[in-house]
């Protein structure tokens, strides 16, 4: 190796070069390609793609081997899960399912303490077991949630903040991509690793609602001149018609999770039986299924399927990189090596994952580390179901940190708040999430009291 020497202060000073690079391995030569990539503002799949096909030119495979291990990686039989899922949610949202619903729990517990705070909270965690989404969420039944919040004196920043958090916890919810595809890359239970998410799922949205109290605007300013309640005939009736108005579409995951736990269907088939239902229920149940709104609905699942799947296909060659030049081996090993206390080797992993989550979506950090924590998570003896629940609460977590929170944006999008302003407001329910995420992987019977008690 060439190196520049200079003397300071008595000290000879070593700068590598960009020789000393280009002779580490083609594996590490990949991961700092990708990061460079991605500071140049790539896309993630093309810098994916790039840097593991670098790493292919470095090694001496062809390029023809690429398409090979592309068509390997995307033809899996639980991924047909992700498009249909995110069809089923956009259909939701378009064919107005979400707004009967979004009413329903208005009417039922918009009284409550916090008032449509509460409801918010409640919708969008009940959302993730339609979407499995998290921006998706956001655009879907942000607008709708954050303008019912503004009504009951939450000011516009915080109600997106809510609405992010509550969203970003959509993917812990089943049914989720996330877990499908960490079931994927771990080779482990789909169902399991949905029913193991439902309590830290419901436990994260409890945590949400402490915060409501110190987010909320006692300056009721101006609200009169926003939309008023709608018009009340009496409590028990306003609920029994919004309840006969949204029932179909409250029964969407009495359909999915039921249907999986009992074994009808696979999660995989699943996903296709709520894309059937949502049509079903948009055609003859509130008959507002149109040529229109299939098309968009179609356009819109099949864009956000693309970005996934692109990801997925490129992350393949990525994961052979990795395979081959025995990184998770490497890697693995000097994790071990950090530490013989098992949780200071898990804080490390979550404080990775977290940092990843912050510039990152999660399929992509997912398909980057798993390979080479889930080889420590074996070594240590910890329950591949708990860590895949714990990972995907970390990731949650990121959707909603700057600089790169992919919630944020969008919420900044549909309330034309300068996304800084939503970032601020988004502190109180980042601290929170981040205590709720140590007492996840602190309390692993949060994970694995429902997998155990359905065995």
């Amino acid at each position: 190796m060439q190196w520049r020497r200079g003397i300071r202060h008595g000290k000879i000073h070593r700068r590598p070069q960009v020789s000393d690079i280009l002779n580490m391995g083609a594996g590490t030569q990949m991961i700092v390609a990708f990061f460079l990539l991605m500071a140049l503002r790539v896309p993630v799949a093309f810098a994916l793609g790039l840097s593991a096909m670098y790493a292919m030119w470095q090694i001496g495979f062809g390029f023809e081997l690429a398409g090979d291990l592309i068509a390997t990686g995307i033809a899996k039989y639980a991924l047909l899960a992700i498009p249909f899922f995110i069809l089923a949610g956009t259909l939701m949202g378009t064919l107005g399912i979400a707004e009967r619903m979004i009413r329903f729990f208005r009417i039922l517990i918009g009284s409550l303490p916090g008032g449509m705070g509460v409801v918010g909270t409640v919708v969008c965690l009940f959302w993730g077991a339609v979407s499995g989404s998290g921006p998706a969420s956001v655009a879907a039944i942000g607008p709708m949630i954050i303008k019912g919040m503004e009504e009951d004196g939450y000011p516009r920043a915080a109600a997106a903040a809510l609405v992010c958090t509550g969203a970003a916890f959509s993917i812990v919810i089943p049914p989720s991509i996330g877990l499908v595809i960490y079931g994927v890359i771990a080779e482990t239970s789909i169902s399991a690793l949905f029913i193991a998410a439902i309590i830290p799922g419901l436990f994260m949205g409890v945590l949400m609602l402490v915060v409501l109290p110190f987010i909320k605007s006692t300056n009721r300013e101006g609200l009169d001149k926003l939309s008023p309640a709608p018009a009340s005939n009496g409590y028990w009736r306003d609920l029994g018609q919004s309840f006969r108005e949204s029932f179909w579409g409250l029964m969407t995951p009495v359909v999915i999770l039921g249907g999986i736990y009992s074994g009808i269907f696979t999660p995989t088939e699943a996903a296709l039986v709520a894309t059937v239902y949502a049509i079903a229920v948009g055609a003859f149940a509130y008959r507002t299924l149109t040529i229109r709104a299939l098309y968009e609905a179609l356009t819109e699942a099949a864009s956000s399927s693309a970005v996934v799947m692109l990801v997925v296909a490129y992350a393949s060659l990525f994961g052979w990189v990795v395979t081959v030049e025995d990184l998770v081996g490497q890697y693995s090993d000097q994790l071990l090596g950090l530490s013989d206390n098992g949780g200071v080797i898990l804080m490390v992993i979550m404080l990775i994952l977290l940092i990843a989550g912050m510039f990152m979506d999660p399929v992509t950090v997912m398909f980057i580390s798993l390979p080479i924590f889930l080889p420590v998570v074996r070594e240590l003896g910890w329950d591949p179901v708990w860590f895949g629940v714990l990972v995907m609460v970390n990731l949650a977590i990121g959707l909603i940190t700057p600089p790169v929170g992919i919630n944020l944006y969008v919420a900044a999008n549909i309330t034309r708040q300068p996304l800084e302003r939503i970032a601020r407001a988004a502190l109180p329910f980042l601290a929170i999430s981040v205590i709720g995420l140590a007492i996840v992987a602190a309390v692993p019977a949060l994970s694995l009291f429902l997998p155990e008690v359905l065995k």
